[in-house]
């Protein structure tokens, strides 16, 4: 007759997640208040400090009335929308709860633990975090000064590898890579691998040699290209993301998605904000502005400027006691200026700052430039 063990033989004395859950470092969005501080400057988010667009207060004040029912469940009311506008067959649209969400599914979908996953070294950080919660593991590939490295992706590939993931541009660099560049690393990669390319921030490339990479799905199997609500269109509150997927991907999203996963007031705000393509280019229109005039005022107070295409600016400070990033982080913050320090990304002497309205652009200027003569 076998004697029971006790439980405390064999079992831990309280529940236990899995062993690299507890290696992964959360992610630490951009702060929003600072201590001590009543009104602020936040330039942390890379938000678009010019609001969505207009029309979406409208139609949110109607969906209130329909808070008591469940959503749509398959967000057909945006994909609508995204499709119209953007040409694209609505079927191969899949919609999620930001395109953070999105791109877990993608890892949980493609990548079996112990399996690899490819991302640029300076990428987003939710990249490796997804990787590492699924126990896939998460490979940097190099850059070149600040930019995406095909080579060096293409050099990273092994056997395991099952995902690769491109900001383009990226964040918080600014950088981009070319169209060229872009059909060069698909054309490399093998062929089962899936190429994402995360267009967080396209809309506001104003690039010849610029893809979003939509034609790369449309032509194949292994390509998906990610948009989010979050940036241009100005609706990070509500959460909402978009993939264009080849049909065969588009169903395996579909199948793992939560139910809902995209709610009500998001469906119909994301579908009037895509539409209305005159608030975009007029919020394009002012970054593209800013773009050409700030970074000019930066180098004159010793601060360099990392090219970008983006709405926010890679600051880099001199390498001295006193002017490194650290201490120029503290005094903003000390104004109630609050840009973004991208220690968490490998870059401990830059700060990144969101392109703001222009009474805000010119008080961080002008609070860097004292901060300067210190």
């Amino acid at each position: 007759m076998k004697t029971k063990a006790k439980q405390s033989d064999t079992f831990p004395s309280t529940p236990q997640p899995r062993a690299m859950i507890m290696d992964i470092s959360p992610y630490q969005q951009g702060k929003a208040k600072v201590a001590g501080q009543g009104a602020v400057i936040k330039l942390s988010s890379n938000e678009s400090n010019l609001g969505p667009s207009p029309k979406v207060y409208d139609v949110l004040r109607k969906a209130e009335r329909e808070l008591h029912r469940y959503p749509e469940g398959s967000a057909q009311l945006l994909r609508e929308a995204i499709a119209e506008v953007h040409k694209l067959p609505a079927g191969q649209i899949v919609c999620g709860n930001g395109s953070d969400e999105l791109i877990g599914l993608l890892i949980q979908a493609y990548c079996d633990p112990g399996d690899e996953m490819i991302y640029s070294q300076y990428g987003f950080l939710m990249y490796r975090i997804y990787a590492k919660a699924f126990g896939v593991k998460a490979v940097a590939a190099p850059e070149k000064n600040l930019k995406t490295d095909v080579d060096a992706v293409l050099g990273c590939v092994t056997d395991k590898t099952k995902v690769v993931f491109i900001a383009n541009p990226n964040n918080p660099t600014g950088s981009y890579i070319s169209q060229r560049e872009v059909a060069r690393l698909r054309k490399k990669l093998p062929p089962h691998v899936l190429l994402v390319l995360d267009n967080a921030y396209s809309e506001y490339v104003e690039r010849e040699d610029y893809t979003d990479g939509h034609e790369l799905v449309a032509e194949g199997e292994n390509t998906v290209v990610l948009h989010t609500f979050s940036k241009i269109y100005a609706l990070p509150l509500i959460r909402v993301g978009w993939a264009y997927a080849p049909e065969p991907v588009a169903d395996v999203l579909n199948r793992i998605r939560s139910p809902f996963n995209v709610n009500g007031l998001a469906n119909v705000a994301g579908a009037v904000a895509m539409r209305d393509q005159d608030h975009i280019r007029e919020a394009r229109a002012w970054n593209s502005r800013c773009l050409k005039e700030l970074p000019p005022q930066f180098e004159e107070i010793g601060i360099k400027v990392h090219p970008s295409v983006t709405n926010f600016l890679l600051l880099e400070f001199p390498d001295k006691k006193g002017k490194r990033a650290e201490d120029a982080n503290k005094f903003l913050l000390s104004k109630g200026i609050i840009l973004r320090d991208t220690v968490a990304y490998g870059l401990p002497n830059c700060l990144r700052m969101t392109i703001g309205l222009g009474v805000e652009n010119s008080v961080a200027i002008d609070s860097l430039a004292t901060f300067m003569k210190l």
